[in-house]
């Protein structure tokens, strides 16, 4: 699009925004403003008083063409000299170039005062506005040589037009400052919100209270009951997971003390798996109830939090490789490191059941952090993808479930950990090992 990189110039947070909303017209409004001022007040009055002074040289001019001499010129002319106030030479001893005209870049009324007097005076030869800021230096041709003319600046241009853009400037900040003031006790409940909200989505639930405008305090009303109505869920959900599972323990338990009594046989030893296996799943609703029921980050080092799941995975019998971290280890972030921990069990576990190795590495980013298990299994086909992060999800066409027993949590406590953390899980093709690609990433 012809606008795309406007938009990509355009400032992301609200304050920015609200300034550039603020400002952009305000200084257009000035430049406008100054500019026609200029242009037809400063320039016409510049003009008008150029041609009083063309009248004051005109007299002059005259007075000295009536006389006959050097210094009869200059006789004949001290009391109009005296009178308009002017400063002449005649003859000047060193005059400049036909044609030259000095100022100052910054002087803008010296250029109508210098077209004015080329325009209004035939005999003008040079015009110096630089030689000093409160004075006009003009060179005249007469009939006894050139002849220097010194005049005030206040007589050709207004002695303060600067004073009108410096009230303007002044005026203009004092507005832009309590406009900010404003804007900012406006804005501060929607970036309250905004924190909040962002807090939450980390699993972390920090104090708001709707404040501001009306809209804004519905905004924040709003936010606070979609907060509790989700709270209350996961409390619901972890209790009564927790409750199911804790009661599927007891039979469980008894069918166990059971089994150890029968004699030993194929059967016996079939159902003792059967029992564990049964175990084994209890675990995993366990661990998907907890998956939002941590406790509050902390800071945590992320190095660490990887090693450990390694080691736990090797002390198991699985060939697991810790590839070297990108990161320090030391370098601590605000993670929850049980739930991490967890997570990257389950990856691992997954790898292992459906491949047989599998490998383990932690990059950095700018703002995230990247848990990366990959393994050379079969993977998952990319049309399953999204469906494999869904709880009690059994991707029969994916994955091979005569590999272990699967509830089809696994990838699911992993995904709801790492959303609780501001992240995602992503799931996609190993290049180095073929298999599955599972990445936990994690916003610090």
């Amino acid at each position: 699009m012809t606008f795309d990189w406007l938009k990509r110039s355009m400032p992301r947070g609200i304050y920015g925004r609200t300034a550039l909303i603020l400002l952009v017209p305000l200084i257009a409004l000035q430049v406008v403003v100054s500019v026609v001022f200029i242009q037809r007040h400063f320039e016409d009055v510049t003009r008008q008083m150029t041609r009083g002074i063309v009248k004051d040289l005109d007299l002059l001019m005259s007075e000295v063409d009536e006389t006959r001499s050097r210094a009869g010129a200059i006789a004949n002319t001290v009391d109009l000299r005296r009178d308009l106030d002017l400063d002449v030479t005649l003859p000047l001893a060193m005059p400049a170039a036909p044609g030259t005209t000095r100022r100052l870049f910054y002087d803008l009324s010296g250029v109508t005062v210098v077209a004015t007097l080329r325009e209004e005076v035939p005999e003008l030869r040079a015009v110096d506005l630089a030689r000093d800021t409160g004075s006009v230096f003009v060179e005249l041709e007469t009939r006894f040589g050139v002849m220097g003319v010194e005049f005030s600046r206040r007589l050709v241009a207004a002695s303060n037009p600067h004073q009108f853009l410096v009230i303007m400037l002044v005026f203009g900040v004092l507005v832009t400052v309590v406009a900010f003031v404003y804007l900012r006790n406006q804005l501060r409940p929607v970036s309250d919100l905004a924190n909040a909200a962002e807090a939450f989505g980390k699993g972390r639930v920090v104090s708001y209270r709707p404040r501001g405008a009306l809209e804004v305090r519905q905004a924040g009303t709003a936010f606070l009951d979609m907060r509790g109505r989700i709270e209350r869920q996961i409390e619901q959900r972890t209790l009564m997971l927790s409750g199911i599972s804790h009661d599927l323990r007891t039979p469980l338990t008894r069918l166990r003390l059971g089994l150890s009594m029968l004699p030993e046989g194929e059967d016996v030893a079939a159902m003792e798996r059967d029992v564990e296996e049964m175990e084994a799943l209890i675990d995993a609703f366990l661990d998907f109830a907890r998956a939002d029921a941590e406790a509050e980050p902390e800071l945590s080092d992320p190095v660490e939090i990887v090693s450990r799941a390694v080691e736990k995975a090797q002390r198991a019998g699985g060939a697991v490789t810790l590839l070297p971290a990108e990161l320090d280890e030391g370098d601590p972030v605000p993670l929850r490191g049980r739930a991490i921990e967890r997570a990257l069990g389950n990856l691992i576990g997954n790898a292992m059941r459906y491949g047989k190795r599998a490998e383990v590495s932690l990059q950095r980013r700018s703002r995230t952090l990247h848990f990366v298990v990959e393994d050379d299994g079969p993977g998952i086909e990319p049309d399953w993808r999204e469906q494999a992060r869904k709880p009690f999800a059994r991707l029969d066409a994916a994955r091979n479930q005569d590999m272990g027993s699967s509830v089809g949590l696994g990838l699911s406590i992993a995904h709801d950990i790492a959303r609780s953390h501001g992240g995602r899980l992503e799931l996609g093709e190993s290049v180095g090992m073929g298999g599955l690609r599972a990445e936990i990433v994690v916003a610090v």
